[in-house]
């Protein structure tokens, strides 16, 4: 099983990049995924338009997110049919 450093350790060495900065990266991704989610769940609850969450987060990542929450809707719905 890959471990973290080993992540870090290969992400170093393939990117010739220091690993203060693959560290800094990989703190800004995680903070971005991070963002995107809690603006996606409040789009999803309603408490902000859909217009809000496509400036904040990108048409993509709404559309995407509309998909899944349409699926896990259908999924409920037929598991309750059962």
């Amino acid at each position: 099983m890959e471990t973290v450093v080993t992540y870090l350790d290969t992400l170093v060495r393939e990117t010739h990049k220091p690993e203060a900065e693959v560290i800094t990266w990989a703190f800004q991704a995680g903070l971005r995924q991070l963002w995107r989610e809690r603006t996606l769940g409040q789009y999803l609850r309603h408490e902000i338009s859909r217009d809000a969450a496509i400036e904040a987060v990108g048409i993509d990542w709404v559309d995407l997110a509309e998909r899944q929450h349409q699926a896990m809707l259908e999924d409920v719905t037929w598991g309750l049919e059962q």
